[in-house]
């Protein structure tokens, strides 16, 4: 299973269009958003994906009522971090800062956050923790976003 991870969209509608389409051109199976997705209508693009949707709230989705009514309406998953998936055979968990990891990294196969807008990419034996960085950007070729494989656990970065 492939899965796409993205952050910290910020309502940048132009990047989120080119976000969906990647996701969309490379087949991913699932999409996580790790949070500040800010405005409804973030959600409704994302709406155009060929994956299900799953996600956390950050620190920007203060339009709660606007937010939770677009997830309702389009089918979306989405929770206060953290979230705790188990798919393929593989523990995830899902934050938007990554202090919110405290106390919950314990047996988590795949570890996602964003809120830093930086690329991190640590992986042992036991424990992958990623965040594709920096989507909402006006510089192109510098925003990015994630594509996990959870069968070989390796992560592929896409710069747009």
């Amino acid at each position: 299973m492939r899965i796409g991870v993205v952050s910290d969209t910020h309502n940048n509608l132009k990047n989120v269009r080119k976000i969906v389409a990647l996701f969309n051109a490379h087949g991913v199976d699932r999409v996580i958003h790790t949070g500040d997705i800010s405005q409804a209508k973030t959600l409704d693009v994302l709406a155009d994906l060929d994956a299900p949707l799953f996600g956390v709230f950050g620190n920007n989705d203060q339009e709660r009522e606007a937010l939770e009514a677009a997830i309702v309406q389009h089918g979306f998953t989405f929770a206060d971090p953290p979230l705790m998936l188990d798919w393929a055979e593989r523990s995830i968990i899902v934050v938007h800062d990554p202090l919110e990891f405290e106390g919950h990294l314990d047996d988590q196969a795949l570890a996602l956050h964003g809120h830093t807008h930086r690329y991190r990419l640590e992986q042992s034996n036991e424990q992958t923790i990623f965040n594709p960085g920096e989507c909402a950007g006006m510089m192109a070729g510098h925003n990015a976003i994630g594509i996990v494989d959870l069968t070989t656990m390796s992560c592929e970065l896409v710069k747009f």
